[in-house]
């Protein structure tokens, strides 16, 4: 664990990697070994939550938004026994279910810093979810307004935070709130095994990233601004969309951080070794 990497630290460092032309990365892994490579071979951030989880599990990561576990706890025990303990000078973030209304969600963000969490984001989370259930979890109180509350809270206490945006509305409220690290969601990936089939193509994140970032001019410029999910599934098509959207910092990786590359390396070596003759 890094007691060292302070919320001033991470946004300094991440700032200095902005102005120094590299792109910001920050690999979402659901296991201790992807999150430990990931680290060493120079991610800027690791994040883990009960969507990634369950991607490690072979499982949809929209397994994460269905009633059949719980986020918060998944999240603190990944960070507790999984993740913390192998990552060395590498900030680590709890995404984390803030619209929770069965805990004290205040309470809980000063657990995860006592844990060893540098900071928090809100996954699994209310932005991706539209039409009348939205409307009715937002009637009740566990809608995006509780996400914008528990990250301001942990905004306030010092930790670093980052949150999902899909509307102009919902960043612009994030970068009120202290927000440091805004990440622009496209939606799912296509890729790999178990990918969405209608994923939002180039044009339309572009045009999404435009009008997100449009309402941060002036007095939330410097805010980091990244993206994630959508047709990005490659370093390669990250480089091709970055023209796209010259506002971006970087690039926020799930299932492209550890599930794509892991189907294809464990495929390919399971083939060459039964490939092997033994007579």
């Amino acid at each position: 664990m890094s007691n060292h990497l302070t919320r001033k630290t991470i946004v300094k460092r991440l700032h200095a990697e902005r102005d120094a032309g590299r792109n910001i990365y920050d690999a979402l892994c659901g296991s201790g070994i992807t999150a430990k490579m990931a680290a060493r071979a120079g991610a800027d951030m690791i994040t883990t939550h009960i969507l990634a989880y369950f991607r490690m599990q072979g499982l949809s990561s929209m397994a994460g938004y269905l009633p059949i576990a719980d986020a918060n706890a998944i999240t603190l025990e990944l960070g507790e026994r999984s993740l913390l303990n192998v990552i060395d000078d590498c900030p680590v973030i709890a995404g984390i279910l803030c619209a929770d209304p069965t805990r004290d969600m205040n309470r809980f963000v000063d657990r995860l810093a006592a844990a060893g969490y540098h900071g928090v984001m809100n996954c699994p989370t209310v932005a991706l979810i539209d039409g009348k259930f939205r409307s009715d979890l937002e009637e009740t109180g566990t809608g995006y307004a509780r996400e914008i509350e528990v990250l301001g809270y942990a905004s306030s206490r010092g930790l670093f935070t980052k949150a999902f945006c899909t509307t102009p509305e919902e960043t612009l409220a994030m970068a009120e709130a202290g927000v440091d690290n805004l990440i622009i969601h496209f939606g799912n990936s296509s890729g790999g095994t178990i990918g969405s089939e209608t994923v939002m193509n180039y044009d339309e994140a572009a045009q999404r990233v435009a009008a997100c970032t449009s309402v941060l001019d002036g007095k939330y410029a410097d805010r980091i601004i990244t993206c994630h999910g959508g047709s990005i599934e490659t370093p390669g098509h990250f480089e091709d969309f970055i023209n796209l959207a010259p506002r971006l910092d970087g690039y926020v990786g799930g299932s492209s951080a550890e599930r794509f590359p892991i189907e294809d390396s464990v495929t390919a070596v399971t083939k060459a070794f039964k490939a092997v003759k033994v007579r």
